[in-house]
């Protein structure tokens, strides 16, 4: 179920009125709220319920015996049982074909071809995510981090909790589980700021992100027919595509969890106003490099052990991190892109602003800040055609055409044949810009506490203005795709 559907718009609100009418009673709450998730999940693909299941029984179960057992060998043993059944869905079905071709194409190096058919897998949604929310758990048990929980409810509602069930945030079991022990009493502020939360992801998914997708399908599935200035606007505006359409979907996550009482972490924070890649991932899907930082980096030795290891552990995790955004080569390179410049990044952090320095730029002023942002947003766009890249024949391919440049200049009309009319396109720039002065301000004081500074007259009008906005200016029908990016990670 998509939360840009009519299916959720009717979902949320009977889901909503059941949560308040039962919210006193805890156990009712949580079997709604279970029952609800089970439904929301199952509305794509009923069949893939079994794997929560599963994974939510394995974890359950093996978490409390970790709990008990004193034997290393044996803690061990559970863990890797954990690791195995959950680690083990994912494989197989989102890994199991590039596998397969990986080892095709090998043979092929050496002129060798290979008969072997890949297999007709459908990939499950959002398995990445929850995969990982209920490994920490079992994870943290074992590192005597987290005393398991006795509430089998409780833990079955965690893992499979809709808001943020198939894209995240990747919730620690640390942090959230506990808010299914008690109960809330309603909140309007709460419920108010939420329901403003759900609207500006949409905002951001339907205004922005799938106006932007109309122009850089156009462009990306037809990588030569294009040049110079129209494969970097298309690389421009899929940055912000991505950016729209997965913050998007996490603001309207926090945001229907917020209605219900619920604290769900932030995934986000004007990640495109980094003045480096190191400081784009502390602001770029938080929960996830977070995840990787605590249960990938620091078990491979973090910075311990010399400067050697410590560029290859983060390396090595961008890697990883490109290979769990997809199962595909242009992934794979993605990852390693951000790993070479974080590594670089490190490399140098001791010297790199004196460097600076001496070329006239400093890290205190607004030049200097200027000039840092763009080179990293140019860095992190760079690393996205690979990213949104069919193949990686196709990324060469965008790559190359990119630096063909028009002697006649930009062709302003031919602007408006990439997909979008001259109305939409400068609906989806001006929106752009709008946006990065709201992340701009939103990074010194939170918006939503401005907004609640003036007065009545002056928010419901604004109120207005943003729910008017996604409806005039929204994409709706079969004009752009309607799913989430990261439905398919």
């Amino acid at each position: 179920m998509l939360f840009n559907s009519i299916d959720f718009a009717i979902f949320f609100p009977i889901v909503f009125v059941l949560y308040w009418l039962v919210a006193k009673h805890l156990k009712l709450r949580n079997v709604l709220i279970l029952v609800a998730s089970y439904v929301f999940y199952g509305w794509w693909d009923w069949r893939f319920l079994f794997l929560i299941v599963i994974s939510s029984f394995v974890d359950y179960y093996v978490g409390k015996k970790i709990y008990k057992t004193e034997q290393e060998k044996k803690r061990k043993g559970l863990l890797m049982i954990s690791l195995l059944v959950n680690l083990g869905f994912l494989v197989y079905f989102k890994y199991a074909n590039f596998f397969i071709e990986t080892f095709v194409d090998s043979f092929r190096l050496f002129g060798k071809e290979l008969e072997v058919s890949t297999l007709n897998i459908i990939l499950p949604v959002g398995i990445s995510f929850y995969t990982f929310q209920t490994l920490s758990y079992t994870i943290d048990i074992y590192r005597k981090q987290l005393e398991p929980t006795k509430d089998a409810l409780s833990f079955f509602t965690f893992v499979a909790f809709f808001p943020q069930l198939v894209a995240g945030p990747i919730e620690r079991a640390s942090h959230l589980l506990p808010q299914f022990y008690k109960t809330y009493k309603f909140n309007y502020n709460l419920v108010k700021s939420g329901l403003l939360l759900i609207a500006f992801g949409l905002f951001k998914k339907m205004v922005i992100a799938d106006r932007a997708a109309v122009l850089v399908n156009q462009v990306y599935n037809n990588p030569n027919d294009y040049y110079g200035y129209e494969l970097v606007l298309a690389t421009i505006l899929f940055a912000f595509q991505i950016y729209c359409d997965f913050s998007g979907y996490s603001d309207i996550a926090i945001g229907v969890g917020r209605t219900m009482g619920f604290d769900l972490m932030k995934n986000f924070r004007s990640p495109y106003l980094s003045k480096s890649i190191t400081e784009f991932w502390r602001r770029w899907h938080i929960s996830l490099s977070t995840w990787f930082r605590d249960y990938v980096y620091i078990p491979l030795g973090g910075s311990k052990g010399g400067k050697f290891k410590t560029y290859r552990n983060l390396f090595l995790v961008f890697l990883i991190s490109g290979l769990w955004h997809g199962a595909a080569m242009t992934f794979v390179i993605w990852g390693a892109i951000h790993g070479v410049i974080i590594v670089l990044e490190k490399a140098l952090q001791n010297n790199r602003f004196n460097i600076y320095k001496k070329i006239g730029l400093d890290k205190n002023n607004f030049s200097s800040n200027l000039f840092f942002t763009a080179i990293t947003f140019f860095i992190v766009c760079f690393a996205w055609t690979f990213f949104r890249a069919n193949s990686l024949n196709d990324a060469w391919t965008i790559i190359a055409n990119s630096l063909v440049v028009n002697i006649e200049g930009i062709n302003y009309q031919g602007l408006y044949k990439l997909g979008l009319n001259i109305v939409e396109f400068w609906t989806v720039v001006t929106a752009i810009i709008l946006l990065v002065i709201f992340d701009y301000f939103h990074g010194k004081k939170s918006i939503l506490v401005r907004l609640n500074e003036q007065g009545l007259i002056f928010r419901f009008v604004v109120y207005i203005c943003i729910v008017f906005t996604i409806l005039i200016f929204g994409i709706y029908g079969n004009m752009a795709p309607q799913e989430f990016i990261y439905f398919q990670f």
